[in-house]
């Protein structure tokens, strides 16, 4: 669907091209001599650079001639090979192929998240300090506090951070310099049953599991992938009023 997108933006500005230079010869130009003279030049380039980057993301190699060919029918020729209807059936199946192409693909890395993070905290657990609870959420207490628990209708005020297995941060409170507040029935299971746990004035570390977690769905924005295993470092500063 990103790629659609991206090839609709193309034709519209194609077809603004055409409006504004009616006359303007087609040309042919080797790539390795291009030079970014005039900002449409640079336009043009960075229009080209969005179209490979969304193939690549899409695992596409399409035949990069034919796609001049089709820019070079709508702008100069006016002879187009498909008409509307045949074009808009090329969406169509296009579409369907590109989201059956990524629901394989995620189901795929799903799989391989999945069974990593299960032999992950088959090994975590058995580390001195960790404990496990009966929902499989792994918890080990970094700073003990003194103050009252939450309970699930509570809001809470805390700050975090989110790591995932190879270690990389998908988010940070504390890289914002600004604690959260939020219900706490409002967050993933993982969060609402370890929160539950910790003293206010406590810091925590969760490991969480992906069915306490994001799912066979990951998070939006792509950061967390389908059944990612999940650690969070987390300080409960108050509970809000």
């Amino acid at each position: 669907m990103r790629l659609l997108i991206v090839a609709i933006l193309m034709v519209g500005l194609s077809l603004s091209a055409t409006a504004q230079k009616p006359d303007k010869a087609a040309k042919s130009t080797n790539p390795a001599t291009i030079e970014l003279k005039t900002f449409e030049d640079s336009v043009a380039y960075a229009i080209g650079i969005n179209v490979g980057n969304s193939l690549l993301k899409d695992d596409l190699l399409l035949d990069v001639d034919i796609i001049k060919a089709g820019l070079n029918d709508v702008l100069y020729t006016k002879k187009e090979k498909l008409s509307k209807e045949e074009l808009d059936r090329v969406f169509q199946a296009f579409s369907a192929q590109i989201q059956e192409k990524q629901m394989q693909k995620q189901a795929q890395e799903g799989t391989k998240n999945l069974l990593k993070g299960r032999n992950f905290m088959e090994e975590n657990k058995k580390k001195p300090g960790v404990k496990v609870t009966p929902s499989g959420l792994q918890y080990e207490v970094i700073t003990d506090g003194t103050g009252a628990k939450p309970v699930a209708t509570d809001k809470v005020k805390v700050h975090y951070v989110g790591t995932l297995l190879d270690g990389s941060k998908f988010d940070s409170s504390v890289d914002r310099g600004e604690p959260v507040t939020f219900p706490l029935g409002n967050v993933i299971k993982g969060w609402t049953e370890g929160l539950q746990l910790m003293p206010v004035g406590s810091k925590y570390r969760f490991f969480i599991p992906a069915d306490l977690g994001y799912g066979e769905r990951g998070a939006p924005g792509g950061q967390i992938g389908p059944n990612e295993t999940l650690i969070f470092e987390v300080e409960l500063i108050n509970i809000e009023q």
